[in-house]
């Protein structure tokens, strides 16, 4: 079936369905607000002032995420990657937006997360 809705590259914006009208997600809407533990209240997206406020696309029937703030939801990216990778004794944390330079030093992108052990102190 061929309808307007598989066509919408939308699927979350501001932390909701685009197609839920509820209270909550037009408040959120309205005042730009990040629900996925952003450093800010606001959504930061592109801009400070003008968010574009998109957390996932439409993609083959499935939603896509597409900011990285997204994964901070319950910090369950973060709690299963880790249990992926370490063993369950390891203690580990997460780092944000580590800035990579390129071999002169200039500016070269981030990554948005990285995972890291430490030993007990």
């Amino acid at each position: 079936m061929d309808t307007a809705s598989n066509h919408q590259p939308l699927s979350e914006i501001f932390g909701f369905p685009i197609q839920n009208q509820s209270d909550r997600a037009m408040r959120y809407l309205k005042n730009k607000l990040c629900p996925f533990n952003n450093i800010v209240s606001n959504c930061t997206k592109n801009s400070i002032e003008l968010p574009l406020g998109v957390c996932s696309l439409n993609h083959k029937n499935k939603a896509v995420i597409i900011c990285p703030i997204r994964f901070r939801e319950d910090w369950k990216i973060m709690s299963e990657a880790a249990t992926f990778i370490f063993n369950e004794t390891t203690h580990w944390t997460h780092l944000g937006e580590i800035k990579l330079k390129d071999k002169t030093g200039k500016p070269a992108g981030n990554i948005d997360y990285v995972l890291v052990s430490y030993d007990d102190i």
